[in-house]
């Protein structure tokens, strides 16, 4: 089978290479997904940087760790009316050596999660990271119900989920930060109340005069944002932290212990089963009712990952990038 592997971390054009792989075979309890697309986030491309770690897991990696096809062949003991479903898949390259670049995988059938007919396969390749973090981040701790939430960044992959999400589940306002009218536009689209444009406008000021503060914040770079954080989240407020952009952060203690801040931290990869399952039947049936608007900024076919992953690296795209392997 057609693949993108790589044995050494570096830049996408001197490591990522196009090779021949065995077709694998699926075990007992696994299912093999002919995948149509595969999902490009931040943190592959991390990984094969080495921004995380210099070693890698396995002496070669097939990144990505979203994607969408069809299962193809099955092991023994899983369902055979398996055998022809749409799929999205979930950490097909995490604590594995075999991701979503390639025209197949094998994964435990669990980690093959049914893709409604009506959702294209392109939006199934942003669901595994994108799509669960911001449904994570929304429901986690009792939910957002009758709250004001600040979506930072409500234009990237996560935060554009994550405004529609809090919305649904009944935020009272969902606020947005972002740094340009494009931005802007897809944040309202999403369905944003309120977006302030953090490099032309005072932040804690407009959200003062909005709802004098938010309860919870759905956090994509803590590092950055830590301060403004703590600035207009209300006394007894929520930090949900999913990423940040530098691996050790300094927290304000003062500012945290007077406010009664509880700081929340999750990685979608180490999700709880239980929060997990609860979070595939949420999305599921938003999926099945049309609920959610996925914002694909940019498709690639499989010879072009090395673009793939320069384009996500760039920082310009809004939006999710997919690889196209049909």
């Amino acid at each position: 089978m057609r693949a993108i592997s790589y044995t050494q971390v570096g830049p996408a054009r001197e490591v990522l290479q196009a090779v021949e792989l065995p077709t694998p075979r699926p075990g007992p309890g696994e299912v093999r997904v002919r995948l149509i697309t595969s999902g490009v986030n931040p943190s592959d491309v991390k990984t094969r940087s080495g921004m995380r770690s210099k070693v890698l897991p396995f002496p070669r990696l097939v990144p990505h760790s979203d994607g969408a096809g069809v299962i193809d062949e099955i092991g023994s003991g899983v369902a055979p009316a398996r055998l022809g479903e749409r799929v999205w898949i979930w950490n097909g390259c995490w604590g594995r050596a075999d991701g979503t670049a390639a025209e197949f995988i094998v994964l435990p059938t669990a980690q093959a999660v049914t893709l409604p007919d009506a959702v294209d396969f392109a939006a199934g390749a942003c669901l595994g990271i994108p799509a669960l973090t911001a449904l994570h981040a929304v429901l986690m701790d009792g939910g957002v119900r009758g709250k004001n939430v600040l979506v930072p960044g409500g234009a990237g992959a996560v935060g554009h989920y994550a405004i529609q999400l809090a919305k649904h589940y009944g935020a009272a306002k969902v606020i947005t930060t972002i740094s340009g009218p494009a931005k802007a536009d897809l944040a309202r689209a999403a369905g944003a109340d309120e977006i302030i444009n953090y490099r032309t406008e005072d932040v804690p000021a407009r959200i003062q005069a909005l709802c004098k503060g938010v309860d919870r914040v759905l956090e994509v770079d803590l590092s950055t944002n830590i301060i403004l954080d703590h600035t207009v989240l209300k006394p007894e407020g929520d930090i949900v932290v999913y990423g940040s952009s530098k691996p050790d952060i300094s927290v304000p203690f003062a500012p945290s212990i007077i406010k009664n801040i509880r700081y929340r931290f999750f990685m979608v990869y180490h999700l709880a089963p239980s929060d997990r399952a609860h979070a595939e039947r949420e999305l599921g049936e938003l999926l099945r009712a049309g609920r959610l608007r996925h914002n694909i900024a940019a498709r690639f076919p499989l010879a072009e990952t090395v673009a793939a992953h320069e384009a996500v690296e760039s920082g310009t795209l809004l939006g999710n990038v997919v690889i196209d392997l049909a």
